[in-house]
């Protein structure tokens, strides 16, 4: 099967280097696509030793799910890898342990690969990685939902790998999603049959040290996520008790390394999630200006709100 392998950049200068030299020594070969947001750093100039395969987007055109269907719909690859510009293989077979799932699992269309912390990760940039990524490989169907809820659905397009034929089938990616694109399409595909897989032994380095507004930020693009897509809710059904489950598991983490001054920044921390959620969800009673101050994404509200 021939891959291609899809970064989407802008300003990744600090990143690009590493990352594309340690995808030159990968065990398997593809094609490589840079789509680039008019990166106003050296990029490009750095990209261009790699590939020729290069498409430029003004910023402002920028969409999660729009931008990697274009890319895709332009890739000559059967099966479609997607990586983010901060995430980093761990070793030079990590690609090929993501793709061997596709081609192991002919009723799986999507798979998506572990991710672990980055060096300079926080405790809590640890802690959702440890519990978001297991050690443990899995394949779901919609039939799962049933236990699970919507985390039936959970795939992340840091490090995921796709059939091209399945992308096609249930129409690319959504325009206009201010996050989630990734959970969207793989919605569809459980809906139309399709199955899911998690494939721990592919891993890569990525993680965020969010602060305390970001983490607000980032949860209130989540509720206007599931606001907009109220269908997912409905179809999948909520993940019961993950909220509860999560807050018990991050606090037992700080214990566990003796970080009892950081309770405090866990209190503050996962109110903000809830609030920023909470208001997310409720977005339309909000004034728009409002909600482009308290977005993470907020070019969002400019081309679709």
């Amino acid at each position: 099967m021939d891959i291609s392998v899809i970064i989407p950049t802008y300003n990744a200068q600090e990143y690009l280097p590493t990352l594309l030299d340690n995808l030159s020594k990968q065990t398997i070969d593809f094609e490589l696509i840079i789509i680039d947001s008019s990166s106003s750093d050296n990029s490009l100039e750095i990209a261009k030793k790699y590939t020729k395969n290069i498409i430029t987007i003004p910023q402002t055109e920028f969409d999660h799910g729009a931008t990697r269907s274009k890319a895709a719909k332009i890739a000559s690859g059967e099966i479609i890898i997607f990586l983010t510009q901060d995430a980093l293989p761990v070793s030079s077979k990590e690609l090929e342990n993501l793709v061997q799932v596709l081609r192991d699992n002919p009723e799986v269309a999507a798979v998506y690969g572990r991710q672990l912390p980055s060096k300079n990760a926080t405790l809590f940039g640890k802690h959702l990685r440890e519990f978001n990524y297991s050690n443990k490989s899995h394949i779901l169907e919609f039939k799962d939902r049933e236990k699970l809820g919507i985390k039936t659905a959970f795939l992340s397009d840091s490090f995921s790998a796709y059939k091209k034929e399945a992308l096609e089938a249930v129409g690319y990616f959504k325009a206009g999603t201010i996050v989630g694109e990734d959970m969207h399409i793989v919605a569809r595909m459980l809906i139309a049959g399709y199955k899911k897989a998690y494939c721990a032994n592919a891993k890569v380095y990525h993680s965020h040290n969010y602060t305390i507004s970001q983490e607000f930020a980032r949860y209130f693009d989540t509720g206007v996520f599931h606001t907009c897509e109220s269908w997912l809710i409905e179809k999948f059904g909520k993940a019961e008790g993950e909220g509860k489950k999560y807050i018990k598991s991050e606090f037992n983490y700080l214990l566990q390394n003796r970080a009892y001054l950081q309770i405090p920044n866990f209190i503050v921390r996962n109110g903000a999630k809830l609030i920023g959620y909470k208001l997310g969800k409720n977005y339309k009673k909000l004034p728009k200006w409002l909600c482009k101050k308290l977005s993470m994404h907020k070019s969002w509200w400019d081309r679709w709100a």
